[in-house]
């Protein structure tokens, strides 16, 4: 079976770039996946990290879905309890209305971001009766009734009113539940939704978590069958040696954040051979690296095969994490875009 193939990008910057470099850089890696017919292309929300430019999905989907024609884009995800859910509901409402049949609402739990930032993002929010993690289901079936054509009707005071997130729908995002525990997968069993487990950064509880989603899942109206796919890191170059070597940025920004080390714009490959990884991490990177779909294009097409039938998916998004070499301009990331376009060739054949 050759699964449908999609991508994650939390719109990496790099030493050498600027925001406006990296935006235009994803603009870019957007329209290649766009040309060679993947299926989906999804942006993360990621805040005050010096490495990643990905802070705010619908502002992110607006821009690709115009750069593009075809392709459907999304958030991967919107973390919900950092935001209202009626503000959620109008800016996805408004991407549906642009670009019908085209949008993902995938939705997350976690804050995405440093305990500071989460205050400040939620306002001040935090104590146990205010907490917006705690209302999260509460959330998202606001979100999905507010983004329905009619609306719901609110009360206030003494009077009902009509609430819509957008005056004249004609149809509406399709609402995917993302998570990295089992607290998502039962959720979105529950209410009969799409569901996607972070694979790309957890390694492991996959198979836990995408059973017990199967096995508990009440069938919806918009969707009778369970739906699910895969999240993979992946580096595909022309040797499995040029992929290893070009994987190790990433690997390095992967190990910080693990370790809870101060975190970095992802470096350039010449300067991250030059620190390389201390001896004591060298086991989990090397861990880490498994996990991954690293190789050359009939090997990673092999693995990107493989997961697929583990995992019992027709769909794997992969999160193209390669680094960039000296002199690659500013606006471009080649190596990101040239794994997709050898790992589409190789699934192709």
């Amino acid at each position: 079976m050759t699964p449908a193939l999609s991508v994650l990008d939390l719109v990496p910057v790099r030493t050498d770039q600027s925001t406006g470099d990296a935006l235009a850089a994803s603009r870019r890696l957007a329209q290649v996946a766009d040309g060679l017919g993947l299926t989906r292309y999804w942006v993360a929300e990621h805040h005050n990290m010096p490495g990643v430019a990905a802070t705010n999905p619908p502002v992110l989907i607006a821009m690709l879905a115009a750069a593009t024609s075809r392709i459907r884009v999304g958030s991967g995800g919107v973390m919900l309890p950092n935001h209202a859910p009626f503000v959620v509901a109008e800016q996805f409402a408004l991407l549906e209305a642009a670009y019908p049949g085209r949008i993902d609402l995938g939705i997350g739990r976690a804050p995405g971001t440093d305990p500071l930032t989460r205050y400040v993002l939620r306002g001040g929010a935090g104590s146990t009766e205010e907490d917006p993690v705690a209302r999260f289901a509460e959330y998202v079936d606001e979100v999905r009734l507010l983004l329905e054509p009619d609306g719901v009707e609110a009360q206030l005071g003494s009077r009902r009113h009509a609430l819509r997130a957008t005056p004249a729908a004609r149809s509406v995002p399709t609402t995917w539940l993302l998570g990295s525990s089992d607290y998502s997968a039962r959720l979105a069993a529950d209410r009969g939704l799409p569901y996607v487990f972070a694979h790309h950064f957890a390694g492991k509880g996959t198979a836990e978590a995408l059973e017990l989603y199967r096995t508990t899942y009440r069938p919806s109206a918009e969707h009778p069958e369970p739906r699910t796919f895969l999240t993979v890191n992946a580096v595909v170059a022309p040797t499995y040696a040029e992929a290893e070597r070009l994987a190790l940025p990433n690997q390095q920004a992967m190990l910080a954040l693990m370790h809870g080390a101060d975190l970095f714009p992802q470096r350039l490959l010449e300067d991250a051979e030059l620190i390389g990884i201390p001896e004591e991490q060298r086991s989990l990177a090397a861990a880490m690296l498994r996990r991954w779909v690293v190789g050359d294009p009939s090997a990673a097409a092999a693995q990107v095969r493989e997961l697929a039938a583990m995992y019992g998916v027709d769909e794997v998004m992969v999160h193209p994490v390669g680094g960039a070499t000296e002199g690659t301009p500013r606006d471009a990331s080649p190596v990101r875009e040239e794994t997709l376009r050898l790992l589409a060739s190789a699934l192709a054949n």
